[in-house]
Formats: C-alpha cells, structure tokens, sequence
C-alpha cells in the first residue's frame, strides 16, 4: 500500500509517525510546498519571533527520523490536483503520484486584507517560517508597528514586539479583542495588560487601506474614522481560510473546510484530512466545526492513521489551545459556545484565575490564566460530562484537584 500525504505540518508528521508504530509497512511519501522539513508553528509568533528559539529547533523531527522510517520526502513542491477515478495526484512539475490512501494536511492560510495596500513590501503575514524571517530584520526597537487584527496572533505578536521595543499599536474591528473566541472578562483583561505595558489597543478600528508614504519605507494605515497612522511595518492578523479547495475541485465535500468524520475519513472513503483544513464531529460539544490547533492535528492524524490500519479509534479529547503573552500563560480547553453561564475563580487583578463555563451544571470550556490546575482538571471533567457545583468552583479555598476528583467520582 502506498500513502500519499500532502502539508508539511503537524498533522502529517503525526500521521506518519502513528502510522510506523501501529505497523504500517508500506510505502510513505510527503509532500509539502514548503522547502524545509515539518516543523511547529506556534512558536513563530512567540519565542521565534523573539529570538529566543534557533532554527534548528523548529523542526518537529530531524532528517534522520524520516530516513529511518522509509519516508520519501518530497519538500518544496506542491500537489495541483487530485484524480479520484485514477488514485494519483498531480505535482506542479508535471508529474504523478499514484496512491491507495491519501492524507489530506494542506493546512490553512492568511486570510488577506480586504482593502488596498499601495506598500505591500511594509506589510506581513504571521503564518509560516517564510513570513517571520521577512519580518524580524524590522522588528528594531524604536520603530512603529501597526497590528491588524486583535486576536491571539496579532496579540502575542503586540507582545514580542513590545518587548524588542517598538512601538505598538493593535487594531481591532470589534468592539473588544478575542470576540469571536473569548469572554468579554478575558477581553478586558488583556486590554489592560497590553495597556498597561504601553501598547495601544484600538478597538472598533477599521482599516482602509495601507498608503505607501513617508522616507524610510513609512507607510500610512487609514481608518474608516478618516484618522491616518503613521508605521514603519503592518502585520496582519485577521484569521485564516482553510486550504481546501483542491478537495473541492476533486468533488469532496467541502463546507468552510474539508468536511471528515470522527475517523478523518472525507467523503471519499481512500481519501483521509487532518489540521486546519478540516471540519469535524465535535464529539464532546456537539454538531460539527473547524479547530485551529496542535491538539487538533495532532489527535486527526492520529485517527486518520488507526483508520487507514483499521484499528480501533484512539480516544478523542475535548479541545484545547493555548497562547503566551509577557509573563501570562493562557490554557484552554473545551468549547465555551453554548455555554449560559459563567464562574470566576480566583482574581483577574492578581494575574492568576480561570473562567469557567456552564450549560446548567454541564462543564463546557474553562479558560486558565497562569492556573495550570484548573486548565487539567478541565481536560479530565469535560469528555466526562461531569457536573459542578458553582458556588464550589468559585471558592478558591477548595482546592481544584479534590473539586475534579468528587466531579469525576459522581460522573
């Protein structure tokens, strides 16, 4: 059998490596359009960004382990097309690959800005290794950054370059940042953390364009307002869109992603898609949707693989994702949509809390800031449908672990 994977992220690594060890023998061959091995992405808008991580560390496995396991790597080039009828794709230097399963991981892209930007060379994406190194040569103390977008990227990002000493300023159509993914307690609290640090947090901000203007390549962020910002380089942030329309154009079913079941399988059954590109059962909330995450493509290429084996489903997870901004780490797990209620424990001033959610007695997301025990405890008493006291929850006197251990106990 030969399995074809195309995207060089975390979700085809961990489809190769679940496949060797559940004792796949046949032939492996990776395709990724990027010229440089797999490697982990979240740094990039953290301790790469900074300095702090080398190169060579972003690689999720050296050469040697692809070697050892008989992978064929076929690194800077790109599947055009896939042929369902005949089993093969189409490279973009004209030639094929045959395959009998075949892994979609083609990830996910920038979405772009939707007004016109006159300084393009000014103006950079936060999404592969390419992109940073195009930014961090202007990533130089003193000058002035225009942050689009005021999510988690556009937010770590407003982090590290205000600690490289540039001056900061984060645009956010919404009316608060993170509103699409967090509580307005969450919003709030790191509008004053980032406000505090001197960054400039401008919400219901909405950009124009991007003129070219100015010595020194100075480009000129316009608002809807009429206001004209003066920067020395943007940075966008405004989401990604799923690499998905090569599936489309094959005739799989595609709905704001690649649409699989629990098993990763689209609606094709040798066909297989793992990471960002897909949309999945929600198994621990309900319906279906798409996850931006490490968690995520790690468990898809896990079931993609005990799929293609035909061995028993690995046990899903509940979600989760984190972000790192100053000295504040943020973990998450669950799903906070459809939630009707919310307890806080412990105290946002004080840097250390955890927002619980609720749909009556039901745990549906809880968000850790520098609360490593909550965010655990979470992990466990979600996939279980376990109930919470409230009143419980909030007193900080109950420790967080005796808490999860009666809730599991009665679930």
């Amino acid at each position: 059998m030969h399995v074809v994977i195309v995207g060089g992220g975390q979700a085809a690594q961990q489809t190769i490596a679940s496949l060797r060890q559940g004792g796949f023998d046949g032939r492996l061959t990776l395709v990724g359009d990027e010229p440089v091995l797999p490697y982990q992405r979240p740094p990039l808008s953290k301790a790469y960004m900074l300095g702090e991580l080398p190169a060579e560390r972003l690689p999720l496995r050296p050469e040697p382990w692809y070697t050892e396991r008989r992978v064929d790597l076929l690194l800077g080039r790109r599947v055009t097309a896939i042929d369902r009828s005949a089993r093969r794709v189409q490279l973009d230097d004209g030639g094929a690959l045959a395959y009998d399963r075949l892994v979609l991981a083609t990830g996910a892209r920038p979405r772009p800005l939707p007004v016109p930007v006159a300084a393009p060379d000014a103006v950079f994406d936060l999404r592969s290794l390419a992109d940073v190194e195009g930014i961090r040569a202007g990533l130089q103390a003193g000058r002035r950054l225009v942050i689009v977008g005021g999510g988690y990227i556009g937010l770590e990002a407003a982090a590290v370059a205000h600690s490289l000493g540039l001056d900061v300023t984060v645009l956010e159509r919404a009316e608060r940042l993170l509103a699409r993914v967090a509580s307005p307690t969450l919003s709030e609290f790191y509008r004053q953390q980032h406000s505090r640090r001197g960054v400039a947090i401008r919400t219901g901000a909405q950009l124009t364009a991007v003129e070219a203007g100015g010595d020194g390549g100075l480009v000129t962020p316009v608002l809807a307002s009429g206001e004209r910002l003066a920067a020395d380089l943007v940075l966008t942030g405004i989401g990604i869109l799923p690499n998905a329309e090569m599936a489309a154009e094959a005739g799989l079913d595609v709905a704001e992603g690649i649409v699989v079941d629990r098993d990763a399988r689209t609606s094709d059954p040798l066909i297989f898609a793992a990471g960002d590109c897909t949309r999945r059962p929600l198994v621990h909330h309900g319906g279906h949707g798409r996850l931006e995450s490490v968690h995520n493509a790690v468990e898809q290429g896990k079931l993609a693989a005990a799929a293609i084996l035909d061995q028993p489903r690995p046990a899903e997870d509940c979600p989760w994702f984190w972000s790192d901004q100053y000295d504040l780490k943020l973990q998450i797990a669950g799903l906070a949509a459809g939630s009707d209620h919310t307890v806080v424990r412990g105290e946002p001033e004080a840097g250390r809390f955890a927002l619980f959610y609720f749909a009556g007695d039901r745990l549906r997301a809880v968000e850790a800031v520098n609360s490593a025990p909550e965010f655990l405890a979470a992990k466990k008493l979600i996939p279980a449908g376990a109930r919470l006291d409230a009143t419980a929850v909030a007193d900080t006197s109950v420790k967080m672990r005796d808490l999860a251990a009666a809730a599991l106990a009665a679930a």
